[in-house]
């Protein structure tokens, strides 16, 4: 018989499992007979009382175990991947698509495209539905699967097509019909390429979109990003658009009496404009889009503010390396930081790597930091996790071109270096301050 390879990544302590005696570097072969090509078909086939369950240990020795539990017990195995057949890999090659812009050499999972749907429900990944099969809407219907993140980008057929280069992207109102009838929730993304689009296309859209408005639980519109690898020519957002990409957004959600669609925060910088209040946000469901972030770093800003202190012990100074976007942000707190022996300093990382267009923290290199902080006086630096490589809840300590936390250090051995584990909140700096 066919065996997924579905290896335990670990056992949690005191579960099920660990009773049992199952380790990490075991495979699960089957649950109930059943070989679960995922972590969802995984979780839905032991969400029962009885379960006989086939593992095969390091020493290819098979073991059957008969469960008895309760209905809602987990058997406390994590895996090493969520998706135990493979992935579905992305089949257009969309116009805007930024793996297509990076250089050669970077980590090899870099210029992987993938576009399943399991990886949006699990982890919030964007998918196309380019790709989609009669099973997988019988998978989301009967495991009722919500919400999913669907790059929609244009509703117009064969605009659509034309941007994802793929004719089966064709009909995205007819699958966006068919969530609705299956209950099935939205998260919807616009990648917004100026002539392409924006303007009168992104007003058809958003006109679409109110058919659908019931299953929609938000829409981020972000800026496409153009990398100096990119070698097709491309307009950039620039202040008429998104001025213009603001003011459709507002008809759309006076439309339906509800805030669902939101700007990413370049849009507002962009537009020379404040970001709005808490208000416009919501739950801040596109927070990863870039949507929101902005905000949520000013008003933990001016929290924090009240509860730092009016003096360090010793003559301190510490330096917050970030990219261009959030420099303005930081240069406006430092304005208001009054502390007695401490320089607070603002770096702007400016991205050579990529090119000067691309200004957001998370495409920041190891490089480009190594570069900026050559020859000056730094104590502390303070780098956000979000230019790091994740791991899943976490982060490992190493940047897009592989440069690692420790070689920074290599080359300023006096430098002590904090990661921000949060980039949206200042409660990791306001301890740092107070700590000195």
């Amino acid at each position: 018989m066919k065996k997924n390879t579905i290896i335990v990544e670990s056992v949690i302590e005191n579960s099920i499992a660990d009773e049992l005696g199952i380790i990490k570097g075991d495979k699960i072969i089957s649950v109930n007979d059943v070989f679960p090509k995922d972590i969802i078909e995984y979780s839905f086939l032991i969400n029962d009382e009885e379960i006989n369950l086939l593992v095969e240990h390091q020493n290819g020795e098979l073991e059957e175990y008969e469960i008895e539990k309760d209905f809602d017990d987990d058997l406390g195995i994590v895996f090493a991947s969520a998706v135990f057949d493979n992935i579905k890999r992305c089949q257009n090659h969309c116009i805007f698509c930024f793996v297509d812009q990076q250089p050669k050499g970077l980590r090899e999972s870099l210029y992987v495209k993938d576009d399943d749907w399991r990886l949006s429900y699990i982890q919030g990944t964007y998918v196309t539905l380019t790709n989609f099969k009669e099973e997988d809407w019988q998978r989301i219907e009967k495991y009722h699967i919500s919400p999913l993140f669907v790059s929609v980008h244009t509703t117009n057929p064969l605009l659509r097509e034309k941007m994802t280069r793929n004719p089966n992207s064709k009909n995205i109102m007819e699958q966006l019909r068919r969530f609705k009838k299956i209950k099935t929730k939205i998260h919807a993304q616009i990648v917004l390429c100026p002539n392409y689009n924006d303007g009168d296309e992104l007003r058809r859209t958003f006109e679409d979109l109110k058919e659908v408005k019931s299953i929609l639980k938000s829409v981020a519109v972000v800026p496409v990003g153009i990398s100096k690898y990119r070698k097709e020519q491309f307009k950039r957002v620039d202040k008429n658009v998104a001025l213009e990409t603001i003011k459709i957004i507002e008809e759309f959600n006076s439309s339906i009496k509800k805030n669902i669609a939101m700007a990413s925060d370049e849009f507002f910088v962009i537009a020379g404009l404040d970001v709005p209040s808490k208000k416009y946000y919501g739950d801040f469901l596109q927070i990863e889009d870039g949507v929101g972030s902005i905000r949520l770093l000013k008003d933990s800003f001016k929290k924090n503010l009240k509860k730092l202190v009016k003096k360090v012990k010793n003559p301190s100074k510490i330096t917050v390396a970030t990219a261009s976007t959030a420099y303005k942000i930081f240069m406006e707190f430092k304005k208001e930081i009054d502390i007695k022996n401490l320089e607070f300093e603002v770096l702007e990382v400016k991205n050579k790597f990529f090119g000067d267009d691309i200004n957001v923290a998370g495409l920041i290199v190891g490089k480009d930091i190594i570069e900026a902080i050559k020859n000056k006086n730094i104590q502390h630096l303070l780098i956000p996790a979000v230019m790091l490589k994740k791991d899943g809840e976490g982060y490992e300590e190493v940047f897009l071109d592989g440069v690692r936390v420790e070689d920074i250090k290599k080359e300023n051995p006096s430098i002590q270096i904090h990661v921000l584990s949060d980039y949206y909140s200042f409660d990791e700096i306001r301890e740092i301050i107070n700590s000195l």
